[in-house]
């Protein structure tokens, strides 16, 4: 099994997929134990000062300006932990809590918390013994970071609270740990909110986010292709030199795309034949710009990505010569505002999707199409219905579009008096991206029948490429109505899975 060291300096976003999804197994490098007892020594001997310090000596949040007695620190670590871990509503997704747990541990051996390395070791462990805290949807304000989902992460550290086992059966966590040999962790000072204070789950969400779109945006570039194939278009609108002359770079890689599935392709460039337009509709012949500016986002959301990966989030801080300070790097607002831009960019991209399959269903459009790609119109329907199920699924993309980092929301009597909503953000990205996944299965559904029935024509080699794994993987071809929703099951598995893109890259060479 594939396994991460996690060191002082952060980890990467293959790092993230791999323990969230591929259930990785995580060490400890030898620097990141040194630093972490580093940092611990300089806390311990804060802890036995006269003088306050906030998250060693005193309370928290609105109640930091009172001084714990040392014999009450451990009973203050716990309590944080266990008061904080106040979700509410479904469990959370087991990768999302993986990445949650990871990200957290990677904060922890950045030797900045305080936190000891017999602790951080733990963390590990549970990760490796594929034991899952039960998280809520709802609790984080995204502002001291994912405050409930990381609370109910560290109750599992402490034994308490419940969790999933590998099995997927959800158990006490101190029967849990108990079976798999590992011993539950007793919080000193520092520990509990050092356990607590970060963007993590919002962090792990935008790392899986952005490995999903990627496959995901390719997959549109290959239906858009699809789809102007099958409407007569022309691919002379996506010749490089066009878009050279407006250089971003994610509408270039679109455009070279589309080009290198069309490549060889007898369906093209019919737009002068028996119903002659200059130019073809603005969801075809725009498809690079529109999909190409998302792209350019996705940009801009990895360099944020990867600049949280690389950061310690926590407060207070151990600093290298010895200070521990408060700060506000826990504040979400950089990862949340760049989930919010990718869900404005998917809502965008969903809804010119929807508009090329609409144009493949309308006979007044499609040039020469059979209406709603029927077999027998007015017997059959076609995809009338799955078109209204795409509609849908838009139209839920344009509501979860709504920024959630617009908004605030007072908490901590007036102390922390603004934040990020952050993990709200995240949360609806995942919604997004499961939907846009949805939309671009029912292009190809569509496309790919249109296709097909253009007969006399030959389609380009990708898209007989696309259209033959598509067949081979249940996404059924043209004839009459028959119960839709497998079929279209079957789409939405083909390319939530990958196997378009796979299917097409062997004729096309790498998509960018």
């Amino acid at each position: 099994m594939h396994t991460v060291v996690v060191g002082t300096t952060g980890v990467t976003a293959s790092d993230v997929l791999a323990v969230a999804r591929g259930g990785a197994r995580v060490e400890l490098s030898d620097e990141a134990v040194s630093a972490l007892a580093a940092a611990r020594e300089i806390v311990d001997a804060l802890a036995a000062k006269p003088e306050p310090v906030y998250g060693v000596s005193t309370g928290f949040g609105a109640l930091a300006t009172r001084h714990i007695s040392p014999e009450q620190r451990a009973q203050l670590q716990r309590n944080i932990v266990r008061s904080h871990a106040a979700g509410m509503g479904p469990h959370v997704e087991r990768e999302v809590v993986r990445a949650l747990m990871f990200l957290r541990l990677k904060t922890v051996c950045s030797g900045h918390t305080g936190v000891r390395p017999s602790v951080a070791q733990t963390m590990a462990d549970i990760l490796n013994a594929g034991i899952t805290p039960v998280v809520h949807e709802f609790g984080s304000l995204g502002c001291s970071g994912d405050l409930a989902p990381l609370s109910h992460c560290a109750l599992t550290l402490m034994g308490e609270g419940d969790a999933e086992g590998p099995d997927g059966t959800i158990r006490p966590a101190g029967e849990l740990l108990a079976a798999h040999g590992i011993e539950p962790v007793e919080l000193r000072e520092k520990e509990g909110l050092a356990l607590l204070n970060g963007t993590d789950g919002m962090l792990g969400m935008l790392v899986m986010a952005l490995a999903d779109l990627e496959t995901l945006y390719k997959s549109a570039d290959i239906t858009a292709a699809l789809s102007l194939e099958a409407l007569l278009g022309t691919d002379r609108v996506l010749a490089p030199e066009l878009h050279a002359i407006r250089p971003h770079p994610g509408q270039g890689a679109s455009a070279a795309n589309m080009l290198a599935v069309l490549k060889g392709s007898e369906l093209t460039g019919h737009h002068q034949d028996d119903a002659p337009r200059v130019q073809d509709a603005y969801s075809v012949r725009c498809a690079p710009q529109v999909a190409g500016a998302g792209r350019d986002t996705m940009t801009h959301a990895r360099l944020v990505a990867d600049r949280e990966l690389a950061s310690a989030v926590d407060n207070p801080v151990v600093l290298p010569d010895g200070r521990v300070e408060s700060n506000g790097n826990f504040h979400g607002a950089p990862v949340a505002y760049v989930l919010d831009f990718l869900a404005i960019a998917a809502a965008d991209l969903g809804s010119i999707t929807e508009r090329r399959t609409d144009r493949l269903l309308d006979k007044n459009r499609s040039h020469g199409l059979p209406p709603f790609l029927a077999d027998d119109a007015g017997v059959d329907s076609g995809l009338m219905i799955a078109q209204y199920t795409q509609a849908a699924l838009v139209s839920e993309m344009k509501r979860l579009a709504v920024p959630a980092s617009a908004d605030s929301i007072p908490s901590s009597a007036m102390q922390e008096d603004h934040v990020s909503m952050g993990w709200s953000a995240a949360r609806k990205l995942r919604t997004a991206v499961d939907n846009l996944t949805r939309i671009v299965a029912i292009e190809l559904y569509a496309a790919t029948r249109a296709v097909e029935l253009r007969t006399g024509l030959t389609p380009a080699p990708a898209s007989q490429a696309a259209i033959a794994a598509a067949r081979a993987a249940g996404v059924a071809g043209p004839g009459p109505d028959r119960f839709l929703s497998p079929d279209l099951a079957a789409a939405d598995a083909f390319v939530r899975g990958g196997h378009l893109v796979e299917a097409v890259e062997p004729v096309t060479g790498p998509l960018a």
